[in-house]
C-alpha cells in the first residue's frame, strides 16, 4: 500500500517556463480521500523552498476535514495568505486583503454598537478600539501605566499573539513604527480611569474577569461577535473596528500621514493604499470647495 504523505510535506522543481514550484499536500478530501495538492511559484529554487516552509507550517492550521466549519471569510483570508500574497505583486496583494478585510461599521450604526457594549460592561474596550484603531494583540496587551492621564495618549509598545510555535506571547511589535503613541479622546481617558476604578491592583488595562490576567484575543474576538449580535448588526470581523477608525479618520479630513502614525503602518502610502475609497471621498470634496470658490470668483 501506498505511503499516505502528511499534511504538509511537499517538494520542489523546475518547470518547463524557467520558474520553480513548490508543491504539497494540504490536506484530503474527506470524501474522496484524495490528496489537495497546493503550490507556491518564485523565480529561484532558494525562494520557493522559503515560501514552501511558510505554507507548509501554516497549512498545518487548516483542517480540511472541518472544511464545512469555516466561513467564507477564513478560506478567502487563507488562500490570500497561502496562495496569492507570495505569488502576486504588491500592489495587486494590498487590493485583495482590501476586498477580504475591509469591512467598516456604519455610522448609523455605531451608537447600536457602543450601547450593547456597555450593556456587556465592556464600553471602555471597544471604545478605545474604535478611536485608536489599535490592533486586538495590541488592545489586550495594553496596561495602566501606558495611559498618560495628562497628555490623554496611550503608548503602544508590546502585542499579545501567537509565536511560530503557536504559543500565545507577549511581545515587542515587530516592526519600530508598530512602536507609538497614540493621542485618545478625553472621553477615552474618562472611560479608561472607570475601567481601572474596577480593578485598581491590576496592572492589566483590560484584565480577563475569569483569569485576572490580559484577556486572549480570540476571546475579545468572541466579545464582539457578541456585541455585535446583542446589537442586531451583521457580522464583521473584529479587525473591522481598525478599519472603521481609519475610513472615519480620512473621512473626516485627518491627513493620511497622521492616520499612519496612528495604526502603525510602516509607510503613509501603505495606509493610502489601502484606504483609498476613503480618501477618495476627501478628495471628491475639496474638489467641489474649489468649484464653490471658483465660481464665486468668477
Amino acid at each position: 500500500m501506498a505511503k499516505r504523505r502528511a499534511n504538509g510535506e511537499g517538494n520542489i522543481r523546475k518547470r518547463s517556463d524557467g520558474r520553480w514550484e513548490g508543491r504539497y499536500t494540504a490536506g484530503y478530501d474527506p470524501t474522496t480521500g484524495k490528496r489537495i495538492i497546493k503550490n507556491v511559484l518564485g523565480k529561484t529554487q532558494a525562494e520557493v523552498k522559503t515560501k514552501l516552509a511558510k505554507v507548509l507550517e501554516e497549512s498545518k492550521d487548516l483542517d480540511i476535514v472541518r472544511a464545512e466549519e469555516y466561513t467564507v471569510t477564513t478560506w478567502l483570508r487563507t488562500w490570500y495568505d497561502l496562495y496569492a500574497k507570495p505569488n502576486i505583486r504588491l500592489a495587486t496583494a494590498d487590493r485583495y486583503q482590501l476586498m477580504i478585510e475591509t469591512y467598516t461599521i456604519p455610522p448609523e450604526d455605531m451608537k447600536a454598537y457602543l450601547d450593547a457594549a456597555n450593556a456587556r460592561g465592556l464600553l471602555p474596550m471597544f471604545y478605545l478600539a474604535l478611536v485608536s484603531g489599535l490592533r486586538k494583540g495590541e488592545l489586550v496587551a495594553l496596561l495602566w501605566d501606558d495611559l498618560d492621564i495628562e497628555n490623554k495618549t496611550i503608548f503602544v509598545s508590546k502585542q499579545y499573539v501567537r509565536n511560530p510555535n503557536g504559543e500565545l506571547t507577549l511581545s515587542r511589535p515587530k516592526t519600530e513604527t508598530s512602536v507609538r503613541r497614540i493621542s485618545i479622546p478625553q472621553e477615552a481617558v474618562d472611560l479608561l480611569i472607570q475601567e481601572h476604578s474596577k480593578h485598581p491592583d491590576n496592572q492589566c488595562m483590560f484584565p480577563s474577569p475569569a483569569t485576572g490576567e490580559m484577556y486572549h484575543p480570540d476571546s475579545v474576538a468572541k466579545l464582539h461577535e457578541k456585541i455585535l449580535k446583542d446589537a442586531n448588526l451583521e457580522h464583521i470581523p473584529l479587525h473591522s473596528l481598525r478599519h472603521t477608525f481609519a475610513t472615519v479618520a480620512l473621512q473626516n479630513g485627518i491627513d493620511v500621514k497622521t492616520v499612519s502614525s496612528m495604526l502603525g503602518h510602516y509607510d503613509a502610502g501603505f495606509t493610502l493604499r489601502t484606504y483609498t475609497h476613503a480618501t477618495r471621498q476627501v478628495q471628491n470634496h475639496a474638489a467641489e470647495t474649489m468649484g464653490n470658490f471658483m465660481a464665486q470668483v468668477m
